[in-house]
């Protein structure tokens, strides 16, 4: 976590590393398909609760929206009779880092020069260098199909975890939350600094969106312990039930505020892998919590009064 917080400013009272972010609300279907693959709740019941959140991978609360930013959906999915389910997904498809060492050399080489306020190229460029393992993961990334925001956008959850069904049986799995929306390429040229969650609003409250979680199931030659390694293109893959997101509200006074999106806040039936960067990620996110529970919060960029501005303008 001390990697994280000196590799640049961050806003006070505001999440570390996801500090531009709206809180989104609805429910998640079950199809029924993934039900033999877990017992968990979510994959046998309807209308399941979801509490949300989109935000923009960026330490600044107020930093301008861009196109090529890393996106993020997290949920927390509340079965009325069952323990609840937490998963943080990013629009990259998979995660260019191996273990908490790779975690702790990039967040060095992300440190601002004080003279210049920026990270320093050279040791940007010496990280790439040292960590070749990671360059087929990079790439994947910086090729990845870019859209238009966040409702036409795919996410993926870049670790892996294993499913465990009724009878004791194992499976390694990867997912993503794959849009119903149709899917626009996004070039990211405008001069309205929140453009991203400003169409996000007049989206949602156009007509609520709605994405189709989709379960990868490991293949014999897929890397589970590593989320740098891309998974074989001919998995087999399920289509566990729809998301659907019908409301939206600033972070001051929204749902999703004082929620920690742990990745391993889990319900009987989804269990973490051996991905060491789960450990990780689990690890940040508490600290982040705890740092910020301490801090003078600013009002987010998103406020209420954007929220019904922009949902005026859209009608």
């Amino acid at each position: 976590m001390g990697e994280l917080h000196d590799a640049g400013s961050y806003g006070h009272g505001f999440r570390r590393a996801y500090a531009k972010g709206v809180c989104v609300s609805g429910w998640f279907d079950a199809s029924g398909d993934a039900s033999h693959l877990s017992r968990a709740a979510v994959f046998h019941e309807q209308h399941v609760p979801v509490i949300g959140r989109f935000a923009l991978a960026v330490g600044q609360p107020y930093a301008p929206d861009s196109a090529v930013t890393v996106r993020s959906m997290a949920l927390r999915l509340m079965p009325p009779d069952a323990p609840e389910w937490r998963t943080g997904m990013n629009d990259p498809p998979v995660l260019p880092l191996r273990d908490a060492r790779d975690v702790s050399d990039f967040f060095a080489s992300q440190q601002i020069d004080p003279a210049t306020g920026k990270p320093d190229p050279a040791r940007m460029k010496a990280f790439g260098m040292t960590h070749p393992w990671l360059k087929s993961a990079a790439d994947e990334n910086t090729h990845r199909f870019v859209s238009s925001g966040f409702a036409d956008d795919t996410f993926h959850s870049l670790d892996s975890f294993v499913l465990v069904a009724a009878d004791g049986t194992r499976t390694a799995v990867r997912w993503a939350m794959i849009p119903m929306q149709s899917v626009e390429p996004g070039d990211g040229k405008t001069g309205d600094r929140d453009y991203l969650f400003r169409k996000l609003i007049g989206d949602i409250h156009d007509h609520p969106l709605q994405w189709h979680l989709v379960i990868t199931v490991a293949g014999a030659h897929d890397v589970i312990n590593d989320p740098s390694q891309i998974w074989a293109q001919d998995d087999q893959t399920v289509d566990a039930g729809t998301l659907t997101l019908n409301s939206i509200e600033s972070e001051e006074g929204g749902p999703c505020t004082g929620i920690t999106f742990d990745p391993l806040i889990l319900p009987p039936g989804i269990q973490p892998s051996d991905d060491p960067i789960l450990q990780v990620r689990s690890a940040v996110y508490m600290r982040s919590f705890s740092l910020r529970s301490g801090e003078k919060r600013s009002p987010s960029a998103v406020t209420p009064s954007l929220i019904q501005t922009s949902e005026g303008r859209k009608s």
